[in-house]
């Protein structure tokens, strides 16, 4: 017993040694190697590179231990495309993806979250940085978030309710309609936005919406006079209640049930 567990231990020996002193050809083969251990190794071998390590980063049954490791190995003198790799494998801890996310550009952001395979955590993550950074980013490149952005991210940027930005928004099909409801049910919904809703081919049919159309103030005359006749009675009557205080939506609400007979 104790003969073959001193074999196993001078071929072990013999592999790291072999491991430590690879070139960098053949740590392209090595770094597959399912044995974690030899890969902490090979960390210690002067020939890798970032390039075996964003390989290396892309296997996806590395353990959270070991990609603090490489993190370690290479905090001095840690490079973007590294920092991108590690942000990517599902495995790598949570404290670390954030202390890397802000030094990730915005559309790199916006990748990781839409990543196969990436942890909820991860995509959070991302989600929070991108947010953060909204008040400072460029109307163009709002607009770009609006369009490829995650439903958080667009949410936020609704609320904005720039009517170009709005718009992009409203056709992005991660976009939530609580998220539309709520912007309507506030006091950011313009003219101009509520309309963009109403007319918008996805959101106009949408029973909840077309409440909260009706019921805010800044709703132009021209959806009370195409929706009220669609309106079931009972509908009517509560609209009528909620717009006491809206005379001329009250007039049109009365014009329609008076055409009712009521």
């Amino acid at each position: 017993m104790n003969t073959h567990t001193s074999s196993i231990d001078a071929q072990a020996i013999k592999k790291y040694q072999a491991g430590l002193s690879a070139d960098a050809d053949k740590l392209y083969q090595l770094i597959l190697d399912p044995d974690q251990q030899f890969i902490e190794v090979l960390l210690k071998n002067a020939a890798l590179s970032d390039d075996h390590l964003v390989i290396l980063l892309k296997r996806r049954d590395l353990t959270t231990e070991l990609i603090d490791k490489i993190h370690q190995n290479r905090k001095q003198t840690l490079s973007h495309r590294l920092r991108l790799a590690l942000t990517r494998n599902p495995a790598t801890s949570g404290n670390l993806i954030r202390s890397i996310l802000p030094y990730l550009r915005l559309f790199e952001l916006v990748d990781l979250c839409q990543l196969p395979g990436a942890s909820p955590d991860q995509k959070l993550a991302a989600e929070r940085t991108i947010i953060q950074r909204l008040p400072t980013t460029p109307l163009g490149n709002k607009i770009t978030l609006a369009r490829r952005g995650s439903a958080g991210v667009v949410a936020e940027l609704l609320k904005e309710g720039e009517p170009q930005l709005f718009n992009a928004c409203l056709g992005n099909p991660r976009l939530h309609e609580g998220a539309v409801y709520r912007f309507l049910r506030s006091s950011a919904a313009t003219a101009e936005t509520i309309s963009q809703v109403a007319r918008h081919e996805r959101w106009k049919m949408r029973p909840n919406l077309r409440q909260a159309i009706l019921k805010h103030p800044r709703t132009p005359d021209i959806w009370y006079l195409l929706w009220l006749p669609q309106l079931q009675l009972h509908l009517l009557k509560q609209l009528r209640a909620a717009s006491k205080a809206q005379p001329r939506k009250l007039s049109l609400i009365d014009n329609e049930l008076e055409k009712r007979g009521m």
